[in-house]
C-alpha cells in the first residue's frame, strides 16, 4: 500500500470499539444503527472493530459473530478497513481453546492434541507475570508459544473479513525479543498469510509504539498512541471555568506528536516519520478523579472517560481543535475520532461513548456524528472548520 492511499484511510479513522462483536451488546438494531453513523460520517478506518481483552467463554461463537457483524459492514461500505485486536495479554483462559493443526505446520510442527498453554508465553524469569491480575500476564514474543497464540488469532480475523490488526503494547513483549526476532517472525506469518487470503490481499499492521525499527526497516505499518492531551486550568485562563479543558502540547510526557520514528515501511516506501494515529484511549479509573495531573490521568480521568464528561458544545469544539492542532503541528499524525469506547468514570448512567447523535435507535447517543462528518467534508475541499470556544 501506498503512503498516499494508506494516509488516505487514517485521515478517515475512528476508534469504535466491538462493532462486530463485543460481549455485553450484541443486537442487530445497535449494529445497523452504528453501521448508518459510520457510513453516513464517512468513516474508511474503523479501528478496535472486534476485540476481545481476555479470551471469550466460547472462542467459536466469538468468530462467528465477528465475521457475521463484518460482513454487514463490509455490505454497506466495501472500502472500509476493520481493524481486530490482539492485546498485550495471555490469560489461563487460553487452555480452553484447542492448537488448530494449521498453527502447527505453519511453524513447522508435528501436529498434536492438545490446547494453548499460558505457561509457555510468559517470561521465564517472572517478569510481568499476573501484571494484570491473577492468571493474566503479559506474553513473551520470544517464546514459541506465545507467537503461534498471536498468529491463530490474527489469522482468525482475517478470515473473518478484517484487514488491519493491532498487536497493543509491542514495548511490554518484547524484553526478552532482541533484534525483534520474534516479532519479525510472526508479523511475517501473519503478513504472507493476507498476501494470499485477505479480502484485499493485504493487512496494516500496527500498535501502541512512536516506532520499532531494525536495520532500517519498520516493523509496523503505521504507528498508533494514545493522545496525551494536557490539563488547562482556570487560574492559567483567568478566569472561573466548569469545563475540564484540555490542549496539545508537543513534548507533553509521552505523546505522540513529532515522535513517530521513519524507515523503510513494510510496503516498501521510505520515510522520515511513519504515519500514526492519536487515539482518545481508554485505560481504566484513578483516585485523582476532577484534579489537574500533569500526567496520561486527564483531570483524572482516562481520555475517553474526560472526553465523556465535558459538554456536549465543548466535546463539539474539541474535535475541530484536535484535528486541526495535529494537521498544523505534525502532518504525518492524524486524529482518530471517538465513535464508541467504554467509559470507566461515567458522569451519567451512560457507560458507553457512542458519537451517534440521540435518537430513538441510539438513545445514549453523545451527539458528535454531525460534526466528525463536518471536520471530514471541509478537509476533503481543503478547507478547516473554526473551533469556537476550544479548548
Amino acid at each position: 500500500m501506498s503512503r498516499g492511499t494508506l494516509e488516505r484511510f487514517l485521515s478517515r479513522s475512528v476508534t469504535h470499539a466491538g462493532l462486530c462483536h463485543t460481549e455485553r451488546e450484541r443486537s442487530t438494531r445497535r449494529l445497523e444503527e452504528d453501521i448508518r453513523m459510520l457510513t453516513s460520517a464517512g468513516a474508511k478506518f474503523v479501528g478496535r472493530a472486534s476485540l476481545a481483552w481476555t479470551p471469550p467463554r466460547n472462542d467459536e461463537a466469538h468468530f462467528r459473530a465477528v465475521e457475521r457483524s463484518a460482513a454487514k459492514a463490509l455490505e454497506a461500505d466495501p472500502e472500509i478497513i476493520l481493524q481486530a485486536c490482539v492485546f498485550e495479554i495471555v490469560t489461563v483462559d487460553a487452555a480452553r481453546i484447542p492448537v488448530p493443526a494449521w498453527v502447527f505446520r505453519e511453524f513447522g510442527l508435528k501436529p498434536e492434541k492438545r490446547s494453548f498453554q499460558y505457561e509457555a508465553m510468559l517470561y521465564e524469569n517472572g517478569h510481568l507475570v499476573d501484571s494484570w491480575s491473577p492468571g493474566a500476564s503479559v506474553p513473551d514474543m520470544s517464546r514459541l508459544e506465545t507467537r503461534m497464540w498471536f498468529y491463530y488469532r490474527a489469522r482468525r480475523y482475517i478470515d473473518c473479513g478484517h484487514e488491519a490488526i493491532h498487536f497493543g503494547q509491542v514495548m511490554i513483549m518484547d524484553d526478552a525479543d532482541p533484534g525483534h526476532r520474534g516479532w519479525l517472525d510472526m508479523l511475517g506469518r501473519v503478513r504472507s498469510y493476507a498476501r494470499k487470503n485477505a479480502r484485499r490481499r493485504f493487512v496494516l499492521c500496527d500498535a501502541h509504539t512512536h516506532g520499532e525499527v531494525e536495520n532500517g526497516r519498520l516493523l509496523f505499518d503505521f504507528h498508533s498512541f494514545p493522545m496525551r492531551a494536557k490539563e488547562i486550568v482556570a487560574e492559567a485562563r483567568g478566569e472561573e471555568d466548569s469545563v475540564e479543558r484540555a490542549e496539545f502540547v508537543m513534548g507533553h510526557i509521552d505523546s505522540p506528536f513529532g515522535r513517530s520514528k521513519g524507515g523503510v515501511a513494510p510496503s516498501g516506501w521510505r520515510c522520515k516519520s511513519l504515519p500514526y494515529l492519536a487515539e482518545v484511549d481508554n485505560f481504566g479509573r484513578s483516585d485523582l478523579a476532577g484534579r489537574p495531573t500533569g500526567t496520561w490521568w486527564l483531570w483524572g480521568y482516562d481520555e475517553i472517560s474526560w472526553f465523556a464528561r465535558q459538554p456536549e458544545t465543548y466535546r463539539n469544539n474539541w474535535l475541530i481543535y484536535a484535528w486541526n492542532w495535529i494537521r498544523e503541528n505534525d502532518p504525518n499524525g492524524f486524529f482518530q475520532m471517538p465513535a464508541r469506547r467504554g467509559i470507566a468514570s461515567p458522569k451519567d448512567d451512560r457507560r458507553v461513548y457512542r458519537a451517534n447523535r440521540r435518537s430513538r435507535a441510539c438513545p445514549q447517543g453523545f451527539g458528535q456524528e454531525d460534526t466528525i462528518r463536518a471536520i471530514w467534508a471541509a478537509d476533503a475541499k481543503s478547507r478547516r472548520l473554526t473551533p469556537e470556544g476550544a479548548p
